[in-house]
This record gives structure tokens, sequence and C-alpha cells, in this order.
């Protein structure tokens, strides 16, 4: 019986634009919500304003295309959305979170 290898994450960042820290902590918020659901979370090194993020060879953001940075809840769920589309994030994912605009509506 032959196991999937696990997902692995590749965020490669621009060293001239300093976002070594950026990307470390989307590598941190990550691995925080999938663990070992993951193989591995490779941070690459590169220039010219470079900063994407790719799941199993996938492009899920780029900064240039998608118009800056990811926030964690946004950059969380399009990673589930490739490595499992069903899983629930809680709080914080599109599925199960209600807008303050929907909440206020209803003044009873």
């Amino acid at each position: 019986m032959s196991e999937q290898p696990l997902p692995t994450i590749r965020i490669t960042y621009c060293t001239q634009c300093q976002w070594l820290l950026r990307a470390g902590w989307m590598a941190q918020e990550l691995l925080s919500t999938f663990g070992t659901d993951l193989g591995e979370v490779t941070l690459v090194p590169g220039t010219g304003g470079i900063f994407t993020i790719s799941c199993n060879d996938t492009l899920v953001w780029d900064r240039k295309r998608d118009g800056g940075f990811p926030d964690a809840a946004k950059l969380k769920q399009l990673v589930r959305d490739v490595i499992d589309p069903d899983r629930d994030l809680g709080h914080a994912d599109r599925k199960g979170h209600t807008s303050k605009d929907q909440t206020q509506k209803d003044p009873a």
C-alpha cells in the first residue's frame, strides 16, 4: 500500500526587499495551522521583488499578480483549497465566518 506524499509549500521571497521575516512568519502560520499535514515548508531566497507561495507546484499567491501580500487567514484558505478543500479552518474560515454587516442587519 503506497501512501500519498504530504503537501509541500514553497515561499520564494526577495532578499533585496528584506522580506525574509514576512516569509518566515507566513511559514509559521501555515505550520501552526496544518502541522503534520504538511510535508515541508521551504523558504527560497530570490531577487527582483519576488514573493510567491506555491503548494504542490500550484501557485497560490504571487505578490505582483495578486497585489501585495495575503493576510494569514486568506493564505490558509488558499492552501486549504489545494490540500483539503473540505477542511474547516474555524472562525476565520470563509464558510463559517459571519461578517459584522450580516450580524448587525437584524436588530431584534
